[in-house]
């Protein structure tokens, strides 16, 4: 593009746009008017009709009108004002407000129209919406209608959603100066609308438009996008690959006597999945260029002692070596397990977390900087610039869709010994089918273990609504008096009207009523870390028979004591998250159970989820159901799928592209090289710190 490209000027350049607009806009990654193009709504409102009360269904997001029949104010858990609207098609809804004055109260006279938007639920006795937007109407005055459907944008505190229609339909303007990098021929190819089509279409969607469609992701505008930002994403992880292999890495090589003596140590022996991914890495430590491979593997796979075989291989090469973890609760977990096996080896692992009083802080440092640690444990800690390897070899993350990709970069370059990189092994629990794991981390390679330890009992899955609470309130009291120790998980911290779940607080507070003879504990997120790790060393030591947690318990907690685990609303997680938490029993000798509580009445998806949870303990098998029955606009997991974050497209979503993606970047490789950097700097704005971190 030239220059002088309007599409390329400043924001602030578009009439209204203030410094105080410009910062916040700032705070979104919007820069360039060209920003804005690729600024995509999230999901779209319909304002363009009025919806007969008697054709709403639950679910959908409407606008309609009616006449106030009654309204009333009633004292039930918590004040509220139910108002009963009606229309000429025999329909009618009601309206509850939780929140309201008597100015309004007065304002809902019978009689009175009103226009509401807002999502339709179904109550207790009859479809309603809480807290819909409104205005007071004249019948025979009609308002005016939305001419398109209004899309909603991502947005930041202090940036009004109008704000950002404005500017947008001001890009919009300027999008005949927006350069088609897609080469026209894949594009006839694979029957794609041009980029300018697709992008006023997603912005200024006309009224035929189907809603559907676009919440779905399936709109041939939406299709057209994702196509080439997946195609951005391949190329710029095969250009991080090319460049990864032309760096010099650390070759390690050694006697493995280090990892026999462990072996010997170990009361019993690797699995045959555990010895193969060793070898792998092994063999990839040897070689003149830096190891980065991803270790997958189920929950109870045995990672942590294939991790613990790489250290071991490159601390008898005379490195050090750093484990990166996202939690103070999974640190010290790991601290205890290397402990253990590394100091009869006359091995010094340290620990550096946020948690550490100044003096053991310092203490850990100075033994990183001096050598004196062969191996590192620790969370963002790493990062800080006041700690420095003297010798770095090899590099272990645990979890790594915790961490983006710049933290493991800049992880590596702090680990850069003149022009050498350190070795890098990425360790996940989180299964992903393999051809979608070769795209995902199309920058790695890829082991799986695929094999559990013998000895481990199954875990008994079992799915009960939540009005048999009080079976499950005495089971645990008989679990307890046998000597076994019960996880309770909620899934939020606070109170939602909107959401039928119990908060973490309040449980704590029914279960100690209802169990007066048990000790309770209770962790969430909002806890600072000292009250997390207290409440958990308190757990592992048995002092407490209970522990009410949110999901921050999903990884890495280990107690072989605990045999039971209720999941309360367990229909609001996804699969791939329930069975990490239920992967937090089932770690000792006893049979152990999973129960999954579910508030009534259950979505065909979510009784799905359910069912194939309590149907396999296997976690791929358990990820290709989930791929298999998930509903439109649901989300699994996060949008940032691997390492890098997409704007529109979803790895998991979309994987049905990935054939069609692959062959059509080989097509640009080898026609269109030109092409390339273009593509990826269109979609990611960071390109240039993958490949050259």
């Amino acid at each position: 593009m030239s220059s002088n490209n309007p599409l390329l000027a400043n924001i602030d350049t578009i009439k209204g746009v203030g410094p105080k607009i410009a910062l916040h806009l700032e705070k979104l990654g919007l820069e360039k008017i060209q920003d804005l193009l690729f600024h995509l709504p999230l999901r779209y409102q319909d304002r363009t009709r009025v919806y007969p009360l008697s054709s709403v269904r639950h679910g959908q997001e409407v606008l309609i009108e009616g006449q106030v029949d009654h309204c009333s104010i009633l004292f039930k858990q918590r004040r509220m004002m139910i108002c009963q609207l009606s229309d000429e098609s025999s329909g009618s809804i009601t309206l509850r407000f939780f929140h309201f004055s008597n100015a309004q109260k007065l304002s809902f006279s019978t009689g009175t129209w009103l226009r509401c938007f807002g999502e339709i639920h179904q109550g207790f006795n009859s479809l309603e919406i809480v807290h819909p937007e409104y205005k007071i109407i004249n019948k025979n005055t009609p308002l005016e209608l939305a001419d398109s459907l209004t899309p909603t944008y991502p947005s930041t505190k202090g940036l009004q959603q109008r704000t950002l229609r404005r500017l947008n339909s001001e890009a919009i303007k300027r999008i005949t100066y927006l350069d088609e990098i897609f080469p026209e021929s894949l594009r006839e190819q694979y029957k794609l609308m041009t980029l300018a089509e697709a992008l006023v279409a997603l912005h200024q969607p006309t009224p035929e438009s189907s809603v559907e469609q676009l919440l779905s992701t399936s709109h041939p505008a939406q299709q057209r996008l994702i196509f080439e930002e997946l195609i951005a994403h391949h190329l710029s992880l095969r250009k991080f690959r090319e460049y990864s292999r032309k760096v010099n890495g650390i070759t390690l090589s050694s006697n493995d006597t280090l990892n026999q003596k462990l072996l010997k140590s170990l009361p019993f022996e690797l699995t045959g999945a555990q010895q193969r991914v060793i070898n792998e890495l092994k063999h990839d430590m040897q070689q003149p260029w830096p190891m980065s491979r991803l270790v997958q593997g189920d929950v109870g796979s045995g990672k942590t002692l294939v991790a613990a075989a790489a250290a071991l291989t490159a601390i008898e090469a005379g490195y050090q070596v750093a484990l990166m973890v996202p939690t103070e609760i999974l640190a010290e977990q790991h601290l205890k397990s290397f402990m253990q096996w590394f100091k009869p080896l006359g091995l010094r692992v340290d620990l550096l977390s946020g948690r550490q009083k100044a003096a053991e802080r310092r203490n850990s440092i100075e033994n990183i900087t001096l050598g004196l640690t062969n191996l590192a444990i620790g969370t963002h800690a790493l990062f800080q610039d006041s700690v420095k390897f003297q010798k770095l070899g090899l590099l272990i993350i645990d979890e790594q869709h915790r961490f983006g990709v710049h933290q493991r970069l800049a992880l590596r370059e702090k680990g850069k010994q003149g022009d050498l990189y350190p070795h890098q092994l990425v360790m996940t629990a989180t299964p992903i089918p393999r051809t979608l794991a070769m795209t995902a981390y199309a920058d790695m390679d890829y082991s799986v273990i695929d094999e559990l330890p013998p000895g481990r009992t199954p875990v008994k899955t079992v799915v009960i609504p939540n009005i048999r609470r009080d079976d499950i309130v005495q089971r645990i009291n008989t679990v307890c008096q046998q000597g076994a120790q019960v996880y309770w998980v909620c899934t939020l911290i606070e109170e939602s009207d909107a959401l039928q779940c119990q908060n973490a607080e309040e449980t704590l507070v029914l279960l100690q009523e209802s169990l007066p003879e048990l000790n309770i504990g209770l962790v969430h997120g909002r806890m600072t870390a000292l009250e997390k790790e207290t409440t958990m060393q308190s757990f592992k030591a048995a002092e407490l028979h209970l522990l009410v947690a949110t999901t921050v318990i999903e990884v890495g907690v280990d107690v072989p004591n605990a045999s039971l685990m209720i999941i309360e609303n367990a229909e609001r997680l996804g699969l791939a998250q329930l069975h990490q938490l239920r992967g937090r029993v089932g770690r000792g000798t006893a049979a152990s159970s999973c129960v999954l509580m579910y508030q009534s009445p259950l979505s065909q998806i979510a009784r799905k989820r359910l069912d194939a949870l309590r149907s396999s303990n296997d976690g791929f098998e358990i990820a290709r159901i989930d791929l298999e029955i998930r509903g439109p606009g649901e989300v699994f997991g996060t949008r940032q799928t691997g390492e890098l974050q997409f704007r529109i497209a979803d790895l998991l979503r979309d994987q049905h592209l990935l054939p069609s993606i692959q062959a059509a970047a080989e097509v640009i490789i080898k026609q269109y090289p030109d092409r390339i950097q273009p593509l990826i700097e269109r979609w990611i704005k960071t390109a240039e710190n993958y490949v050259h971190a």
